[in-house]
């Protein structure tokens, strides 16, 4: 049965026409948790379509129609305002996150660089920091000082116009700005809530940052589809204490959460600490990074199923920037893990709510059959329409290839891997994040999740190198590495470094960037010989 089309009537509504109807109603629409407490900052929907008036007022100043407008801003109520601001003025938002550490400086600079912002949204505290990296515009605004409006009316926009830039985490090559256009963003928040039985008493909750697709639609453009509220705090407060997202799915009966894979790790190894609380009342705990483990969804349910957490509720999925984060979920049914070809545990990503999905060989073009491993293509209208500054179409024919490998099996996705990822050695074809799972279990001291395998080439041809996160490196930690990969994959390591966990680099969604890792260790390795 093909999945249901998204209706022509959500594809013809503009998004702020959702933020006008919210405005009606005087309920509490985004709250921003802070700790110690927590405390609650809430925006009702009018005081929020005020401050949204107040922010495209300010912007219509110093700009054109289809300027861009970078945000640069701390994970709090005035991003939610900026980014929402900026689409009711029918500007183009580039959702940026804070200049803290030379890597997101430098990510910020390279966005600069690409889009060639008109205005910058800021925090106030971080004004002077953002103003003086390379490329900022002239015209940087310190949204604390931005007031409320009453009358500014919004931007009529075609639904076809670019909402915003979204830059992909950049795991296997440099990020780029993918255009979503506003009617893939209105078909993403749709199919994400026909997906998950979702309406307006339905909480939005999370902590996964706004300038990454996951959390800028979950949190903030779902909320204002169906007029629910949405409850978040930062991403460093989860990394404080990872059980801050448990105890805050436990205050919202009813809740939607996301997160990637390994912050289910981090709250299973947490989890002997919690204090009693309900969970029998989650909705959906949506896991969406790379591949998900097994043994992370078999640890998470073991952790909190005495909290009544319902095995049903964890819900692996899948998605890409490309296609507005929203491609495959699983439903009702929860995780279903079933054993690929090479005999290892694989959890389903499930399947397509309002788009379609095909499975096919790289090289011909030509479909794949049930079972058998190819390339994931996505079409729909969530796809975004192109990368930032090249005119071909990310999906010429209708269909957008994600480089993701995959197959499908009765009706379910299962996600082995990236094309680019993919190690090919004597012609077998190894994925980086099984070779990865083996280095985890080889030895106590190898932390989890902060482990990353790629390809590498010498004058020996293909081989595998592997960088690893360990807390007490010694001989017998890279003993125990090697011979573990060695008999798991037969694959010899060309090069193995034992680092502390977190010298493993990391994209901005928080998965192991193994291009990063590649171009830091292997290509060191090359230059010294």
């Amino acid at each position: 049965m093909p999945p249901a089309a998204v209706p022509d009537e959500v594809l013809a509504t503009p998004f702020t026409d959702h933020l006008l109807r919210n405005a009606a109603e005087d309920r509490p629409a985004f709250t921003c948790l802070t700790f110690p407490g927590p405390a609650e900052h809430t925006l009702t929907w009018p005081q929020v379509l005020a401050r949204v008036r107040g922010v495209a007022r300010e912007l219509r100043r110093h700009t054109r129609p289809g300027d861009r407008v970078a945000i640069v801003a701390r994970q709090d109520l005035e991003y939610v305002v900026a980014f929402l601001g900026t689409l009711y003025a029918g500007l183009v938002a580039m959702p940026l996150s804070v200049p803290t550490g030379r890597t997101h400086a430098a990510r910020i600079e390279s966005a600069f660089a690409d889009a060639g912002p008109a205005v910058c949204l800021t925090s106030k505290n971080l004004l002077e920091k953002t103003a003086s990296l390379a490329g900022a515009p002239d015209v940087v605004l310190a949204l604390e000082d931005i007031g409320p409006d009453d009358t500014e009316p919004p931007a009529e926009v075609a639904m076809s116009d670019p909402a915003y830039l979204q830059y992909t985490s950049g795991s296997t090559r440099r990020p780029a700005a993918a255009v979503i256009s506003h009617r893939a963003l209105v078909a993403s928040c749709w199919q994400t809530t026909r997906c998950y039985h979702a309406d307006a008493s339905t909480p939005l909750a999370g902590w996964v940052p706004f300038f990454h697709d996951m959390g800028l639609v979950l949190l903030i453009g779902t909320p204002v589809f169906l007029g629910s509220r949405s409850v978040f705090f930062t991403p460093m407060e989860f990394v404080r204490d990872p059980l801050r997202w448990i105890r805050l799915l436990a205050g919202y009966p009813g809740a939607i959460t996301a997160a990637p894979n390994f912050a289910f790790d981090l709250a299973a190894e947490a989890a002997g600490e919690l204090e009693a609380v309900d969970l029998s009342h989650v909705n959906s705990v949506l896991n969406g990074s790379e591949p998900v483990r097994a043994a992370t969804v078999e640890a998470f349910e073991r952790a909190f199923a005495p909290f009544g957490l319902p095995r049903a509720a964890h819900k692996p999925c899948y998605g890409l920037a490309e296609a507005t984060v929203f491609v495959t979920s699983t439903g009702d049914e929860g995780a279903t893990v079933t054993t690929s070809e090479r005999g290892e545990p694989l959890v389903s990503a499930g399947r397509p709510y309002g788009q379609r999905i095909r499975i096919v060989d790289k090289a011909t073009g030509e479909l794949r059959p049930d079972g058998e491993v190819g390339e994931i293509q996505v079409s729909g209208p969530n796809v975004a329409d192109r990368y930032w500054g090249r005119e071909d179409p990310l999906a010429a024919d209708g269909w957008l290839a994600t480089g993701d490998l995959g197959f499908v099996r009765e009706g379910l996705l299962y996600v082995t891997g990236r094309l680019k990822d993919l190690i090919i050695v004597d012609g077998r074809n190894h994925y980086p994040q099984d070779v990865e799972a083996t280095v985890e279990a080889a030895h106590p001291a190898v932390r989890a999740g902060r482990v990353a395998a790629f390809a590498v080439r010498d004058a020996r041809g293909e081989g595998v190198a592997v960088v690893a996160g360990c807390a007490a490196p010694d001989e017998s930690v890279e003993k125990a590495v090697r011979r573990a990969v060695s008999a798991g994959h037969d694959l010899p390591l060309r090069g193995l470094w034992l680092v502390p966990p977190g010298a493993v680099p990391r994209t901005s969604s928080g998965k192991v960037a193994r291009a990063a890792a590649r171009d830091r260790w292997w290509g060191e390795n090359e230059r010294h010989g």
